[in-house]
């Protein structure tokens, strides 16, 4: 995606099934069996071997088939029948069956004889370079390697994979260039920012905000949610926003006005809260750490909207970029 210098991409056709396993090979099948043998027995070995149930956002909506859920259930399975047996090399049968090409920069996947394209797993490509077209419409150009194309028949897309605030993403995309274009292909992507500050049961009106961008694939506005509350017990719909923070386009801080301290925090709130109350100094913060001019929401008493509305205009964040419900 737009802050990775690598984009992964797949060929996908509803029509013709051609689909994504939404893997990538990161290593070679001898290099995996040395590991897995020098590994003992323990419990503890095993669970590192299980796989990881993906993310929300690690699913591109695409209606693939398989779904990268369904090849997570596949590989569930073949893990706990080699669990069950105690034979770690039922994990790699399926790699012995594959064929590694030579070694390639940047390259970690399996080419085909007549595309760059394999329906079966992901292929790096570098990003040659990144045109921003209005305020928030990328047109990102990628390399091909030699003369080779993409060769795309008609309502085939593709799949992209790329890291973005640290979570494994996946959209699909039609690219803009030519089918028969050699050398490169392109895609546009656009993005949109949303800051949203909620006090307390100001959260009310921002989750149907936020389910409406998660329940959409197509959706790929970025949100910052700043909730403001006075402690970490007063924090409203935890495993709601937990949830929500795990795509992809979300992120979510915590302001506890009544905390002095995060230690007894569980840890996994600790990175995204702060104590002590929202001011004019870590709304800057906020805003410098966004990809772009957000549109701001906010949502609380008429204090808090008052004192928000003027933290952002120090901010360079003007009134018709905003709206108080």
């Amino acid at each position: 995606m737009h802050n990775t210098q690598e984009g992964f991409c797949q060929s996908f056709s509803k029509n013709a099934g051609l689909v994504s396993t939404c893997r990538s090979l990161s290593c070679c099948f001898w290099c995996r069996t040395c590991v897995l043998q020098a590994m003992s027995g323990s419990e503890q070995d095993w669970l590192s071997l299980r796989p990881r149930e993906p993310s929300p956002s690690q699913c591109c909506g695409g209606g693939c088939k398989p779904c990268i859920y369904d090849v997570y259930e596949k590989e569930l399975a073949q893990w706990e029948r080699a669990k069950a047996k105690q034979d770690k090399s039922l994990l790699t049968e399926k790699r012995e069956q594959v064929d590694l090409p030579p070694s390639h920069p940047g390259a970690c996947a399996l080419m085909s004889s007549n595309s760059v394209l394999n329906p079966d797993t992901f292929t790096a490509f570098s990003v040659s370079s990144v045109e921003q077209l209005t305020e928030d419409t990328y047109q990102y150009k990628f390399e091909l390697p030699g003369n080779s194309s993409l060769q795309l028949s008609l309502g085939q897309h593709i799949v992209l994979r790329g890291v973005v605030n640290g979570l494994e993403v996946q959209r699909a995309y039609t690219p803009i260039s030519p089918g028969n274009a050699e050398g490169y292909f392109e895609v546009l992507i656009k993005y949109g920012e949303l800051l949203m500050l909620a006090s307390g049961t100001g959260l009310a009106p921002m989750l149907p905000i936020l389910q409406s961008i998660t329940d959409n694939e197509e959706d790929e506005t970025f949100v910052t949610l700043v909730g403001c509350f006075p402690t970490f017990d007063k924090i409203y719909l935890k495993p709601l926003l937990q949830d929500l923070a795990r795509y992809w386009n979300i992120r979510i801080f915590y302001i506890l006005s009544q905390e002095t301290s995060l230690e007894k925090l569980p840890w996994s709130y600790q990175e995204n809260t702060y104590t002590g109350r929202l001011n004019e100094d870590l709304m800057k913060t906020i805003i410098n750490s966004c990809r772009r001019r957000p549109f701001v929401l906010i949502c609380g008493s008429s204090a808090f909207n008052e004192d928000m509305t003027r933290y952002l205009k120090a901010a360079g964040i003007e009134e018709n970029s905003c709206f108080v419900f």
